[in-house]
């Protein structure tokens, strides 16, 4: 709460005074230009994610739904963060041209000096255009890769599930401040959903409707799916819709298979990946969301997940943050 009163757009901070705790040094903060710019005593990096304010929003929710306790909710003046919170995205929703034709101001701009294009964003720091479509714009991906589309559908899925969750906290707060924010977190919510639903689902050609991992509201769109959460698998474990779902069931199956391109499969592992790595390499990750998100009755499609995390650990018994398709002892982080 104290951090995203801050800096609204960065994910990434600095240990807290009281901590004691030693600063960390970002060999990056002098090759990228973010506006608006950090305080690098404070903050650590600062990529636009939405899914970082998604996960507040979601610690929120959860607290209260299973404890009812408002203290925190107090105590860290914390309908101010909401508030912080949506302003921020607000300035997110808009298009990058205005009714006659200029660039239109935008909350948070980043470019990086690097050698990956998914650590910079084009047109200067403002990413690929986009029309208003209800949802925000993301210029990173929760694996900390740019987005190609700004409108990424599972944070837009994520934030707008726990928006609408958070708004009931609000209902707890006497106040005109927190009746307000309620109403507008409310409205916001439904406005995300709404153009997921118009602009979000896509007709494939195998299996039918699906939900695109990216869009621009130009009608330009993104297949794919990404081992880190938010994913479009996660879309069911997240709770934005259910399990049997017919589009999220379509998109499962897509996500699944060899029409994603991050879908890594080989005889030592099969999983989705993404660009952070690299094509070829699947996330046990992705395969924990597989088992959690598994309508097979049977259980054998939860087994069968299982059984591939503990035969790749390379002996070492732990969870790699990813494995080469091909062979056991290519992993990255021993975890």
């Amino acid at each position: 709460s104290r951090y995203i009163k801050i800096t609204p757009y960065c994910h990434a901070f600095q240990p807290p005074p009281e901590s004691k705790i030693p600063l960390g040094t970002n060999y990056a903060y002098t090759l990228n230009k973010v506006n608006p710019p950090y305080d690098r005593r404070k903050t650590f990096d600062c990529k636009w994610e939405l899914d970082s304010l998604a996960s507040f929003l979601q610690l929120s929710s959860e607290y209260y739904n299973s404890t009812g306790d408002m203290r925190p909710f107090i105590k860290y003046k914390w309908v101010q963060t909401v508030e912080v919170i949506l302003d921020a995205v607000e300035a997110m929703r808009t298009a990058t041209y205005t009714a006659d034709g200029h660039i239109a101001p935008s909350g948070y701009t980043m470019t990086g000096q690097t050698d990956r294009a998914t650590e910079t964003t084009s047109n200067n720091g403002l990413g690929n255009p986009v029309k208003y479509t209800g949802m925000i714009r993301s210029t990173f991906r929760p694996s900390d890769d740019a987005t190609i589309h700004q409108f990424l559908i599972p944070s837009n899925m994520m934030f707008a599930r726990y928006l609408q969750d958070a708004s009931v906290i609000m209902t707890k707060i006497e106040s005109q401040e927190a009746e307000n924010l309620n109403q507008r977190m409310r409205t916001m919510a439904a406005e995300i959903r709404a153009g997921i639903a118009k602009h979000g689902i896509i007709h494939h050609h195998l299996f039918g409707p699906i939900f695109a991992f990216e869009v621009d509201g130009y009608g330009s769109h993104n297949l794919m799916d990404d081992a880190n959460l938010p994913s479009l698998l996660s879309a069911a474990f997240t709770g934005y819709v259910s399990p049997r779902d017919e589009v999220y069931l379509n998109t499962r199956l897509f996500a699944l298979s060899e029409q994603n391109p991050y879908w890594a499969h080989g005889p030592v592992f099969n999983a989705i990946g993404g660009p952070h790595l690299g094509p070829g390499r699947g996330w046990p990750l992705a395969s924990i969301v597989r088992v959690m998100t598994s309508a097979d009755g049977t259980g054998e499609e939860a087994k069968a997940e299982i059984m591939a995390i503990l035969n790749t650990t390379d002996g070492l018994g732990l969870i790699h943050e990813s494995i080469y398709s091909h062979d056991v002892k290519q992993w990255s982080r021993h975890w």
